[in-house]
């Protein structure tokens, strides 16, 4: 993990399946391909929902928070570490994340693509 301008992150290789994901991109991207077991809150929800977040971390710990390519998820990243939660910036987003190998589902479990 380094801080790249004040934001922690960390790199897909870095992450296990039991790792908590909030995944911040909106729903079309979302139902297109997303990664298994990840929280969905779209970043334009994320104030409003945010209640769902901290329950969910209080279950699983640190919160790495994933968008398409890293900037969005920035944003969010910033905004939970200023709330004093651990949370973590994933390096590249969903990009990287697909271009990694890892499963990407769609909406009903099939297979799904990164848009």
């Amino acid at each position: 993990m380094h801080f790249g301008s004040g934001i922690p992150t960390v790199g897909v290789d870095a992450l296990s399946s039991d790792d908590f994901l909030l995944d911040v991109r909106e729903l079309d991207e979302w139902q297109a391909g997303h990664a298994e077991g990840a929280l969905h809150v779209p970043m334009s929800e994320f104030v409003a929902r945010f209640g769902e977040v901290t329950e969910k971390a209080s279950e699983g710990g640190r919160i790495n928070v994933i968008c398409r390519s890293g900037g969005r998820s920035a944003q969010v990243t910033a905004y939970l570490v200023q709330q004093g939660m651990d949370a973590v910036n994933v390096e590249g987003g969903m990009q990287v994340w697909e271009a990694s190998g890892r499963p990407v589902v769609a909406g009903d479990g099939v297979p799904g693509t990164v848009i």
